[in-house]
């Protein structure tokens, strides 16, 4: 019984972890898209590649301070995760350039549903079928929120961007849930920063904003979008450890939905109907599947 106890605690910890994980990520993507506006002198590119930078940084800062916490086990598997990861941040902004925001982004979160079919092959996962309900009833309320109701779909050069960065995505999941058996999250998140680094470097090749003409305040909230990454890939490698893949999927879909609130006090973007239903739509997936979508022991 303690051990129930103590997995039902662990369980609860690390639903919190993605929620957490959400907030950071909507943080820094508000703070992207802001530093991407013209006149702030950064490129999808510079970001990525002061992403990684500021993220390996700050990953040796805390291996010297705790020591033992930097154990690499399986390199493979580290790198492998870290290339993919890579390989997420380039297709994504490039689709970012050459479709809406809103149909990359719902073409793109359609990794976790990918990630649950791959759990099933490589975890022998079996989701109930509250589980999959929440996935179904969570995606839709993030279709809603990302399309604000209209849809419309080519299948350009872009829109084959934003679904190879899902499944990239999936692949990448998958791969942390592995990690976590061998690794732990700080080492997980340092070699996605040594392996992802050269994969988005080429994207960074034009001048970067200069600290003479453009101050000080770019760059603090480029590092500061940075941190935020950190701390929303720590929390989302800590929490799988406890979860499995397919209940995780569930709370992922929180992302879309912080962000699109978050925009509308920090960006000035508008709200629209159809957007706050997908909103109250994913948030009641959600609940559904963290109260009825787990196995009874």
């Amino acid at each position: 019984m303690p051990n129930s106890i103590a997995h039902s605690r662990r369980r609860m910890a690390a639903r919190a972890e993605l929620a957490g994980s959400a907030l950071c990520f909507g943080l820094m993507a508000i703070l992207a898209r802001k530093l991407t506006l013209p006149g702030m002198g950064f490129t999808a590119g510079h970001l990525a590649v002061l992403r990684f930078v500021v993220g390996a940084l700050v990953s040796l800062a805390v291996f010297g301070l705790i020591p033992g916490l930097y154990r690499p086990s399986n390199y493979r598997l580290l790198v492998s995760r870290g290339l993919s990861g890579g390989a997420v941040v380039v297709l994504y902004f490039y689709a970012l350039a050459h479709i809406p925001a809103g149909e990359a982004g719902i073409l793109y979160n359609v990794f976790p549903v990918i990630a649950v079919v791959m759990s099933l092959a490589l975890f022998k996962e079996r989701p109930t079928i509250h589980l999959w309900l929440a996935i179904l009833a969570a995606s839709l309320g993030v279709v809603l929120v990302l399309s604000q109701g209209h849809l419309g779909f080519g299948l350009g050069r872009g829109e084959l961007a934003a679904l190879a960065a899902a499944v990239f995505a999936a692949t990448s999941a998958n791969a942390i849930r592995a990690a976590r058996h061998t690794e732990n999250a700080a080492t997980i998140f340092f070699y996605f920063c040594l392996a992802g680094l050269p994969v988005v470097l080429p994207f960074a090749l034009s001048p970067w904003p200069s600290l003479l003409h453009g101050g000080l305040a770019p760059w603090g909230l480029a590092v500061l979008m940075s941190l935020l990454a950190y701390g929303g890939q720590i929390l989302m490698s800590e929490a799988y450890g406890a979860l499995s893949v397919s209940e995780a999927a569930v709370w992922l879909q929180l992302l879309p939905v912080v962000q699109y609130i978050l925009a509308v006090p920090l960006l000035g973007e508008r709200a629209t109907g159809a957007g706050l239903a997908g909103v109250l739509i994913t948030v009641a997936g959600v609940a559904y599947g963290t109260v009825l979508g787990h196995r009874k022991a």
